[in-house]
């Protein structure tokens, strides 16, 4: 469970505890206030039964009275004691009236009774008045069964009312006090629960901050292995533990791609220390040349002795071959470097390769005697006319016919042209050799630039690494790709797919 779902559940168990005092608190102070109302209307009700008890036993008094001085006197009722009459008989009603609206449900029928009783009371009182003046009237105002009737309800209303609002009273103070106790008990409770759930909140806490604690410091300190685990929090403690996983996993994976980029770096720049010890050499081989032959050729025009002039112009075909191998590497470095900034551009233009083919198979046939190798060329009459860089397609061959030279000796080498299966307009040139061959590793890296198959490569066969980058860059440029099949001891095959027309692929896809 998330801390913040633990303190939400908290939260509402404090606020219904304290909801619950409440409203504990608001019952009880109902039930005084019903206390209050139900003990004003029983002293009312006890003073009104004594009011009207007292009114009736004064108005009984003054009918016998009346009754004797009629009987013996004959004197006539005026007007005023007549209206006086009426209106404490009428008195006498209201009283009734208020205690009936003082009287509980329970005592309804007893009130009833009360009103019916003193109803025929007061109206047979009330016509005694009105007839008094009349001789024929005859009324036994001394039958005292009306007013003890009238008089036994009134006490039986009054004992009862007594009897409920006892019982009433010790219903509204038990409320009282079981309202009063449940107010202590919450009240307590409600301490007790926020004291336990604060204990419970704060160990929970501070073991989970503990151990993100120990987590920060053991991957601040270099363990980026490992984990914080055992958060018993699905939110956001266990969040905060995820990402300081997540942010260690991240560091171990950029403090392992930066010292792979060092190592890159470093292996790139031995390439490079390489490549530029192989290029020196490289260079340095036809500048002997040239230099050499130049101070011998300059020397033998400062003799006197006449000069051999077809030793001579051997001599002088062997400084300009030097020169075209100088700046053959020139031209390589320069082509590489203008590949890697970009700014090597791709002329296209119709051409045969076949007699490109041809003319690179002829231009290499020095080396092949050199090496005592058979070259054979099949799939040429298949060829339909290219619309590409024949200049950088002359140069792929010539580069890859000069590896196979190199690395045959006493061997086959072979060109082989077809169209692709499957696809339409492109087509495939092959170059096999039955030389020394590589290992899948030495495949893996012989189209890197300034990198040879081999670190002995240089020092027994010669080159500085640039042929098959630039085969692969010359390549790639002309909308194709290049891919070599070797085994090690039996030979190699370079694979050249090139487009007849990159800029319809290109529109095309």
């Amino acid at each position: 469970m998330s801390l913040r779902r633990r303190l939400t559940l908290s939260l509402i168990a404090i606020l219904i505890l304290f909801a619950a005092n409440v409203g504990t608190h608001f019952w009880g102070s109902y039930a005084r206030n019903e206390s209050m109302i139900a003990y004003r209307n029983s002293v009312n009700a006890a003073r009104l039964s004594t009011d009207l008890e007292q009114q009736l036993d004064n108005q009984r008094q003054q009918i016998l009275v009346l009754a004797t001085l009629r009987e013996t006197t004959g004197e006539p009722l005026d007007s005023q004691e007549l209206a006086r009459a009426e209106a404490d008989i009428t008195d006498i009603r209201g009283k009734v009236s208020q205690l009936g609206e003082l009287s509980h449900e329970v005592t309804q029928l007893h009130f009833q009774k009360l009103k019916d009783s003193s109803n025929d009371l007061l109206d047979s009182w009330l016509a005694y008045y009105r007839n008094y003046n009349d001789s024929d009237y005859q009324a036994d105002m001394d039958d005292p069964i009306p007013y003890l009737e009238a008089v036994q309800r009134l006490k039986e209303l009054e004992q009862r009312q007594a009897f409920i609002s006892v019982q009433r009273a010790n219903v509204i103070d038990r409320t009282i006090a079981l309202t009063d106790r449940i107010t202590v008990i919450g009240f307590l409770g409600s301490i007790l629960l926020t004291a336990i759930l604060g204990f419970f909140l704060v160990r929970y806490t501070n073991r989970s901050l503990k151990r993100l604690k120990t987590g920060t410091q053991r991957i601040g300190s270099g363990e980026l292995n490992y984990r914080i685990n055992n958060i018993d929090d699905s939110g956001e403690l266990g969040d905060l533990a995820e990402a300081f996983n997540d942010m260690a996993d991240k560091l171990r994976k950029a403090i392992y791609e930066v010292r792979q980029a060092k190592e890159d770096a470093d292996e790139a720049n031995a390439a490079k220390s390489i490549f530029l010890a192989n290029v020196s050499h490289e260079l340095r081989t036809p500048l002997n040349a040239i230099i050499g032959y130049s101070e011998m050729l300059h020397d033998e025009l400062d003799d006197d002795t006449e000069v051999d002039r077809e030793q001579f112009q051997r001599d002088l075909d062997k400084i300009v071959l030097s020169g075209r191998q100088l700046l053959s590497l020139i031209n390589d470095i320069l082509d590489l470097s203008k590949i890697e900034t970009g700014k090597m551009d791709l002329h296209s233009e119709e051409f045969s390769p076949a007699e490109v083919l041809q003319q690179v198979c002829d231009s290499i046939q020095p080396l092949l005697r050199e090496r005592n190798n058979s070259l054979t060329l099949t799939g040429l009459g298949k060829l339909p006319m290219l619309n590409n860089d024949p200049t950088k397609f002359r140069q792929i061959f010539i580069n890859l016919l000069s590896n196979a030279c190199k690395f045959t000796e006493n061997g086959d080498i072979s060109v082989s042209v077809a169209p692709v299966d499957g696809r339409q307009g492109w087509f495939q040139f092959g170059v096999s050799d039955t030389g020394i061959g590589m290992d899948e590793e030495q495949q893996a890296r012989v189209f890197e630039a300034f990198v040879q198959a081999d670190s002995s490569t240089s020092a027994n066969y010669g080159g500085t690494g640039l042929g098959l980058a630039l085969c692969r860059e010359y390549s790639e440029l002309m909308g194709g790709e290049i891919s070599v099949r070797s085994q090690p001891g039996q030979g190699a095959t370079f694979t050249v797919v090139l487009p007849a027309d990159p800029g319809s692929v290109r529109a095309a896809a």
